[in-house]
């Protein structure tokens, strides 16, 4: 009897599905040149109703939402993790076929068989991920600045890059997507109130750390690279996205500090 050859698992997760292969990136291209704008106004619609929640909230009593906010969690959970394998191996691809420079420079990210629904579906997904807060603000729980701030500056950015098509873009969804993946299921699994382990949340914030790291790298390696005519970016795109970058890094280094290192006594008497 004949051996059966296994199916080779990088063909399998590279394969197409009929919704990738009819997604018109250059009309979603296009879209984006016109209307990346329209991120401010939901950016400004996004603190208004975060802030003016928060007064509404004031002197009412906060929602419970378990179930929606574990359905939230968890279908955003979904996304993410989908997201992370689709464009992960596009990635993987590009980096075992061609290298890391070219992993880099890449701009076939946005028009990949595989990845250009996935990298406009990232895009468009900061969208509703606003939606975060509004749980927030109705269960009355602490909203620090980290949090309304990564995401208004995240749609301005993702928005403003993507119409572009710039050198680096791959890495910088793929990374998100990943670190999503786990931080989603963290907190569909905290809201279900199953007792997570706190390294586990050490773990979430210090990946997130890492990605701020290499994002940076990666801006300074376009940059270079540019100059060669090897990338294709602009001087104005990686200044916002190393200011981004770097105004995460601080942030989230401090809110790593503050939340597992600071002695816990210094930390109530203040």
């Amino acid at each position: 009897m004949a051996a059966v050859e296994a199916p080779n698992v990088s063909v399998i997760l590279l394969q197409e599905y009929d919704f990738e292969r009819r997604f018109d990136d250059q009309g979603a291209i296009q879209w984006m040149q016109e209307n990346w704008s329209k991120s401010f106004f939901f950016s400004l619609l996004y603190a208004a109703l975060i802030f003016g929640g928060q007064r509404m909230m004031k002197e009412r009593k906060r929602f419970e939402l378990r179930r929606p906010l574990v359905l939230w969690s968890f279908t955003l959970a979904v996304f993410s993790i989908i997201g992370a394998i689709r464009t992960g191996w596009y990635m993987v691809h590009i980096l075992f076929t061609s290298g890391f420079k070219q992993s880099v420079c890449d701009r076939g990210f946005y028009s990949g068989p595989v990845s250009k629904f996935w990298s406009y579906a990232f895009v468009l997904s900061k969208v509703p991920e606003l939606g975060d807060t509004l749980f927030i603000v109705l269960r009355k729980q602490r909203l620090i600045f980290l949090h309304w701030y990564h995401h208004i500056t995240v749609l301005l950015y993702t928005w403003y890059t993507y119409k572009d098509t710039v050198a680096g873009g791959g890495w910088f969804m793929t990374m998100n997507y990943t670190v999503h993946a786990f931080m989603y299921s963290y907190y569909t699994l905290r809201a279900a109130g199953i007792r997570v382990p706190r390294p586990c949340a050490m773990l979430i914030t210090a990946t997130q750390i890492i990605q701020m790291l290499m994002g940076i790298v990666v801006n300074v390696l376009v940059y270079g690279w540019m100059r060669d005519g090897s990338c294709l970016s602009t001087s104005e795109n990686i200044f916002w996205s190393c200011l981004m970058y770097l105004s995460y890094l601080v942030l989230f280094c401090s809110f790593f500090y503050q939340s597992y290192i600071k002695d816990p006594a210094k930390k109530k008497s203040e």
